[in-house]
């Protein structure tokens, strides 16, 4: 039960989304950019920088969502997708993939935490500016978008295969669809 009354039985922050209507088009257009913008990152990388970010913050909802996605576009399955949540350095990822999910990390922890050093490692694996830039951005809005589905105490499907199923259609629609509400 959420810490408010939503007034629907819509999970995670679909529920919120639809408790104030006036916040959904800015949040929505928000992830449309990030996440299937034009980008020289694929959404399937991008999507994984956000799953990665929503997992350092324990946020179940957005890391299955998010996870779900990732393993849609990068052609895996969500047990491939939890093992790079779990050991990305180990996992099978380009170089620019690690030193971009160490970014992310750093900023999950604060913007300050990113070091010059990080910086200096991706730019050697390839990373942009825009890369960069991007990467940083997804980290602290999905901060924000984990705060904002936890801290009101949203409710979550438990059942993971429920997101793996969803994945092909979000894929489809996108974040600003209105199939999303």
């Amino acid at each position: 039960m959420a810490h408010i009354e939503l007034n629907n039985e819509l999970p995670g922050i679909r529920g919120l989304m639809a408790y104030r209507p006036e916040t959904e088009g800015p949040l929505n257009a928000l992830a449309e950019v990030l996440l299937r913008g034009e980008n020289s990152l694929s959404r399937g990388e991008r999507e994984l920088i956000a799953t990665y970010v929503s997992y350092l913050n324990d946020c179940f909802f957005c890391q299955n969502v998010h996870g779900a996605l990732a393993g849609h576009y990068l052609d895996c399955n969500i047990r491939h997708i939890d093992q790079i949540k779990e050991n990305f350095q180990q996992a099978d990822l380009s170089p620019k993939m690690k030193a971009l999910l160490a970014i992310a990390a750093s900023v999950q922890k604060g913007g300050k935490y990113v070091t010059a050093e990080q910086i200096d490692h991706a730019r050697s694996a390839g990373v942009t500016d825009t890369e960069l830039h991007d990467t940083v951005l997804i980290a602290a809005a999905f901060c924000m978008f984990n705060r904002y589905v936890d801290g009101l105490g949203t409710w979550a499907p438990q059942d993971r295969q429920f997101y793996v199923d969803r994945a092909p259609q979000r894929a489809l629609d996108g974040y600003q669809s209105s199939v999303y509400k």
